[in-house]
């Protein structure tokens, strides 16, 4: 019987062809880009900036790459964090919310009032995850989101006012929904025991992530500190990228945050966007499987040379982790995190791993330069799993953790859109198929 559905997909194909030469003829930007790669501007926005090139004399020209908070460089921000306490996460959430950085008594206030929304509705726990786990964790994120507004006492109110409170206690949430989530799944399909630990008030969001997932408790401070500069550098990087921008379209509606937050999860699953960590690690684990921690440039490259001839991995052609939509010369959440990642790579014995993946980065450069002709660095992605399996977090939370660190983005950027636009977005497409008349049943052949 589906045969027959997919004869008439196939039959369909005449009637839904669209020919390249059209978009060019018509002068669409696929995937909302322009011809040189670069993003078609859909708005304006004065959270975040993402910059990967420069234009010298109308050209585009690589660039060292630079993401900038509320105007302050990532890399600034990152270097004069307060190293003494370890909520960096949350005083980079204050800034991306209310655009400045807080004052000491501030920013208590602003992490009491986080601190005093972790914890989830009475009957939470039970009904939505022990007695309904989920297979995919993402999902199960959303349909979490979703419940809670049959909690909220004011859930379609889309005041500015409301919708602040209402994103910040979901951001208090997630961290137990992501780990119930998780433990909950564990214990039904893989029949390991049940292990729920409630959050705890006097740690940050970082460290009450390591708590929970952990049946032991126990973290070091440079687990909890990395995992906090994880969180920072995935939480905001424009309104242009995918999650975002679906969150605001959504939002531009007048809907919920809960349904916009939902949307935006779903675009966050995806392997191209923030799955993409994923893809990374299944690629270098059947890599290291393949050659080993090689020392020899020359094996690697002959591997990276059949990676982009689609004939290793999953013969996409594509080396996981390399190059970016935007950034061309480097990407610095990447840089940023090197020599963190490198002291970890140390304590956990794992100093080796750290060296090939460095290796593997050069060469991967080196190949795609020489046959390409274009020059890209290692993305965020690269290394955030080989973080994560470093500190023993399963790879079922390496999207939900972006998710987690990514919901203060598109709360400041829902906030905004509502504050100076407000408008519902509604861009156009072009109908390039044929004008015909109805045929009746009896008379169609």
């Amino acid at each position: 019987m589906y045969e027959d559905i997919l004869r008439f997909y196939k039959q369909s194909k005449t009637y839904s062809n669209i020919p390249n030469e059209l978009f060019k003829k018509y002068d669409i930007k696929k995937g909302l880009r322009n011809e040189d790669g670069t993003g078609v501007l859909v708005g304006l926005t004065k959270i975040a900036d993402v910059v990967g090139y420069e234009y010298e004399n109308g050209e585009k020209k690589d660039a060292v790459g630079k993401l900038y908070y509320r105007g302050i460089e990532l890399r600034n921000l990152i270097e004069n964090l307060n190293t003494n306490v370890i909520r960096g996460f949350e005083e980079t959430c204050f800034l991306l919310l209310f655009g400045y950085l807080p004052m000491q008594e501030e920013l208590n206030q602003f992490c009491l009032y986080l601190k005093n929304h972790y914890e989830l509705p009475e009957d939470f726990l039970e009904t939505r995850f022990i007695r309904m786990p989920g297979k995919n964790i993402m999902n199960r994120i959303q349909q979490a989101v979703l419940a809670l507004y049959d909690y909220d006492s004011a859930p379609d109110d889309t005041s500015v006012e409301n919708t602040l409170q209402q994103g910040l206690q979901i951001m208090a949430k997630l961290p137990s929904i992501i780990c119930y989530a998780y433990q909950s799944k564990i214990h039904r399909y893989n029949k390991v025991s049940l292990v729920i630990h409630p959050a705890q008030k006097q740690l940050s969001i970082a460290e009450n992530i390591l708590y929970m997932l952990r049946e032991n408790h126990q973290f070091s401070q440079l687990e909890a500190r990395l995992l906090d500069l994880m969180l920072i550098v995935h939480a905001e990087h424009g309104g242009g990228n995918n999650s975002t921008f679906t969150n605001v379209v959504i939002a531009s509606t007048g809907t919920d945050i809960y349904s916009s937050m939902v949307g935006a999860i779903g675009s966050m699953k995806g392997p191209r966007h923030g799955g993409a960590n994923l893809k990374v690690k299944g690629m270098m684990d059947e890599v290291i499987k393949t050659i080993g921690y090689c020392e020899n440039d020359i094996t690697i490259k002959q591997l990276l040379h059949q990676i982009l001839n689609k004939n290793f991995y999953d013969c996409s052609g594509l080396i996981y982790g390399m190059g970016h939509a935007i950034y061309t010369l480097s990407d610095p959440r990447s840089e940023v995190l090197q020599s963190y990642i490198k002291e970890l790579a140390k304590t956990k014995h794992k100093s080796k791993e750290y060296e090939f993946y460095q290796r593997f980065e050069r060469c991967a450069k080196e190949v795609i330069y020489e046959v390409k002709g274009i020059r890209v660095s290692s993305n965020v992605d690269f290394y955030s799993g080989f973080v994560y399996e470093m500190m023993e977090i399963p790879e079922d939370i390496y999207t939900p953790l972006f998710v987690m660190a990514r919901t203060i983005g598109w709360l400041a950027h829902n906030i905004e859109n509502k504050v100076y636009d407000g408008r519902i977005m509604r861009p156009a497409t072009k109908y390039v198929g044929i004008k015909r008349e109805y045929v009746k049943m009896e008379d169609r052949e």
